[in-house]
């Protein structure tokens, strides 16, 4: 993929007013979901760029397993981290001792709609169809949101990333939701950033928009609370997940195995791995 050129210099993220643990590389914000949603929306309108992220055992697989490069510089500049999926959850608190609230993008997407974003909030969306974004707009009563499904294989084409990158940046939005797919979303956004000028926040989310609005059936109470939402993806759509699970979601165990055998080779010290004290300000 072609890089569009860069006309102004990025802008810093906001201040970090809690703690993060890092888990796998990845600096995980040790916050709720509602302490998370808060922050989000108080950012006021017009605040510089910043951008959310929601790494689950695919996220970090491609983070700290495949390394690449992209991705861990978006990484590396999130404003938050939070915690996505039971399993990488469970990994870090039986394995090493970290407590990491869990704040699933889904989740996160769900509650703040239904508690914080006003019907006038100017909303951007990448990604998703128009029956979607029609749908969202009457169970919420929006008034302002603006809406790009780029093409199938579009991040290999760089007039259309560009065409991306442009619609986020010529319609200003207080909330920025990438559901491109991943890394798709954060590529784009990574450019974006790079860019300069945005304002807004970011939020990668995959999937959450479709499951908030019913265009995609979320996995049942049961299943969420055993950490076995992958395996109900997997039962009701195999020819989507197959790859996703095994392929690019399992080497997370791999991960855990070399981490517990080396911790400062993830970025965590071998001192604390077990205590879950490891922080980083």
């Amino acid at each position: 993929m072609t890089t569009p050129s860069m006309t102004m210099p990025a802008v810093s993220a906001p201040e970090k007013p809690f703690e993060e643990i890092v888990f796998l590389r990845v600096p995980f914000s040790i916050i709720s979901l509602d302490e998370a949603c808060r922050l989000i929306a108080a950012r006021p309108p017009g605040a510089p760029l910043a951008y959310v992220v929601t790494p689950n055992a695919q996220n970090l697989v491609r983070h700290s397993h495949l390394e690449d490069p992209r991705f861990i510089a978006f990484y590396e500049k999130a404003w938050l981290h939070l915690m996505d999926g039971k399993v990488p959850r469970a990994l870090a608190r039986q394995v090493f001792g970290l407590d990491i609230p869990l704040a699933a993008g889904s989740d996160l997407t769900a509650h703040l709609f239904e508690t914080y974003i006003r019907p006038d909030d100017a909303i951007t969306i990448i990604g998703g169809e128009v029956e979607m974004v029609e749908s969202l707009k009457a169970r919420f009563h929006l008034t302002s949101v603006a809406h790009h499904n780029p093409p199938m294989g579009f991040i290999n084409k760089p007039d259309e990333v560009e065409k991306c990158v442009r619609f986020i940046l010529d319609h200003p939005a207080r909330y920025i939701f990438m559901a491109a797919g991943s890394p798709r979303s954060e590529y784009v956004t990574q450019l974006v950033d790079q860019r300069g000028g945005a304002v807004g926040t970011a939020l990668c989310i995959g999937s959450s928009l479709n499951f908030l609005t019913g265009h995609a059936k979320r996995a049942n109470p049961v299943f969420r609370k055993l950490g076995l939402e992958w395996l109900y993806r997997l039962i009701v759509s195999p020819q989507t997940h197959i790859r996703r699970v095994f392929v690019e979601s399992m080497p997370v165990l791999l991960m855990v195995a070399k981490a517990r055998m080396n911790p400062a080779a993830y970025g965590m010290d071998r001192g604390r791995a077990g205590t879950g004290t490891q922080s980083r300000k």
